[in-house]
């Protein structure tokens, strides 16, 4: 008999129609079922001795909520028996609905319940015991996990002894994953968490990855790229790191349609083993990032959502570095621009932020040119190893990348039928702020924010909270002009100020969209007196009335 070893994820969810992913511990047909007749089914496919489905789910209706039942081969295998949990549902927005959008990155895998966790409570764990506790109040309409779902590189003690059972710990890549049995192992630890389980399976989810879902810097530079290519190992982990991500998260940030479109997913459905399809595409994409896009779009009504790769779409070459190759960026520019008056609300997903403290802003660009040679050879290499000590590969790190952002942002914000917000999205830097850009010779008539909020469940050194709050103050700025003198770096095209924060917790921020109102609230995740852990309210605004 099949049993239900992942999931379900709710992952896509519209007027009348949903996703939900599963992974089974044998082929077997997949049903998800309403009570009111709303239901989908899928054979499972197979990808390196791991069975999956992602099935599409039919015949909802618009602006309703019902709950669903999971069978694989025709027993319930969902909801869990005595689960203290309540249903699963699926909710379908209606006609002018607004939406409510919650949003973070950075999560280590919780620490065992009876165990102390060093990093403080879980942010997604405490806002599922939130919903969890008041079914019918508020929840969001979509998580957005913006980057380090897993961390391939910084495992748990529990990992690190499951992976010395199946190989040598002292062989690299040591304690890190090495290949796709192994990346698994990640998905279950962290997704396998029964408050995390439960929320995945109850509120639509869109994912896109960090460096840590496969490696700390993951293509900061070719420099870097070269040295790792030349290790033995770094070539499996890489395709498995890619295979694994398209398995669990890429695939549900598709719509039915883009699904059916997709020949990669038909490929594996069609075949009695889908590995090797997963792998050469795979191979593709670290052979010829260009020809695979991972940024999607997904739209909620009049909300317009843009998921942007900033880590696999890359051009490494000293002379052409840019964040995005020129086939993403066109798409991204597409996209924003696209259908002028159908837009009440732009995000742009970017796991990097836009906008950094100044300090840090300048040091990235100043270290570009060095890494440019613009100073010579021992600058260049000085730069490097700066690079990639200090994590120097933000936007401002692609002088020219940042700039078109930052052209695209106003030209989208700006003229008739404009959005009444542009948000830029972010994480990654383990703490929460609030920027806003002023451009010297024109004014969006959207509001333009860049809203950063990490991290959802991980450390947040002292080094951290002292660097940033200092990355933003007076005496840093002066200091970065210093360092944009030396590189005779010309000044940004936009200048910005921090409006809130730097904030440090485990975290997560919500936007409340409603025609074209933003209200922000930003909450993190803080031990409860006699016990448990709740979300407490940092910071609440009006983004536009």
């Amino acid at each position: 008999m099949a049993g239900l070893r992942l999931g379900p994820l709710l992952r896509y969810a519209d007027g009348s129609t949903a996703t939900v992913w599963v992974e089974a511990s044998r082929p077997c047909t997949a049903e998800v079922r309403c009570p009111d007749g709303a239901q989908g089914s899928a054979t499972t496919f197979q990808v390196a001795g791991h069975h999956y489905a992602l099935v599409p789910v039919s015949g909802l209706a618009p602006g309703t909520a019902r709950s669903y039942e999971v069978f694989l081969d025709g027993t319930r295998v969902w909801p869990l028996p005595d689960s203290p949990l309540p249903p699963s549902v699926i909710r379908t927005p209606g006609e002018g609905d607004g939406l409510r959008v919650a949003f973070g990155s950075c999560r280590w895998a919780a620490a065992p319940a009876d165990g102390h966790d060093p990093v403080g409570p879980d942010a997604l764990d405490t806002l599922a015991a939130r919903i969890a506790a008041d079914p019918e109040g508020e929840r969001p309409d979509v998580l957005l996990l913006l980057g380090d779902q897993v961390y391939a590189d910084e495992t748990s003690e529990a990992t690190q002894r499951w992976l010395a059972a199946r190989r040598d710990l002292s062989d690299p890549p040591g304690k890190e994953v090495a290949d796709y049995e192994e990346y698994t192992r990640l998905y279950y630890e962290s997704w396998l968490d029964p408050e995390v389980r439960w929320l995945l399976s109850t509120v639509p989810s869109c994912m896109i990855f960090d460096d840590h879902d496969v490696i700390d810097d993951w293509n900061t530079s070719a420099s870097w790229l070269a040295d790792m290519r030349a290790t033995p190992w770094w070539r499996e982990r890489l395709l498995s790191g890619l295979m694994s991500y398209w398995v669990h998260q890429h695939l549900g940030n598709l719509s039915p349609a883009e699904l059916s479109a997709d020949p990669l997913y038909a490929a594996v459905r069609e075949t009695p083993d889908g590995t090797d399809a997963v792998r050469a595409f795979a191979c593709r994409a670290d052979s010829d990032p260009a020809s695979v896009r991972w940024s999607y779009r997904r739209d909620f009504g009049r909300v317009r959502l843009l998921m942007v790769d900033t880590r696999a779409a890359r051009v490494l070459d000293e002379e052409s570095r840019a964040m995005l190759d020129p086939g993403e960026a066109d798409w991204l520019r597409e996209q924003a621009l696209d259908a002028p008056g159908t837009c009440d609300h732009l995000l742009i997903g970017t796991s990097l932020p836009w906008l950094l403290p100044h300090l840090v802003h300048d040091a990235e660009v100043w270290n570009a040119a060095l890494c440019r040679g613009e100073k010579g050879a021992r600058w260049a290499r000085f730069g490097e190893d700066l690079r990639r000590g200090a994590d120097l590969e933000h936007w401002a790190a692609f002088p020219a990348s940042f700039a078109a952002l930052t052209e695209l942002i106003a030209e989208a914000g700006s003229g008739p039928g404009a959005p009444a917000t542009v948000c830029v999205l972010s994480g990654d830097v383990h703490h929460a702020y609030i920027a806003e850009p002023r451009w010297p010779a024109r004014t969006p008539d959207a509001r333009v924010v860049q809203l950063t909020c990490s991290p959802v469940h991980n450390s947040i050194p002292l080094s951290i909270r002292l660097g940033f709050r200092f990355g933003w103050s007076a005496v840093a700025r002066a200091l970065g002009r210093s360092f944009a003198r030396h590189a005779r770096s010309p000044r940004p095209p936009v200048k910005w100020r921090k409006t809130g924060g730097p904030w440090f917790g485990n975290q997560l921020m919500t936007l409340t969209l409603s025609g074209r109102s933003a209200r922000l609230r930003l909450e993190q995740a803080q031990a409860a007196d006699g016990g448990g852990t709740r979300l407490t309210t940092v910071t609440e605004s009006e983004l536009a009335p």
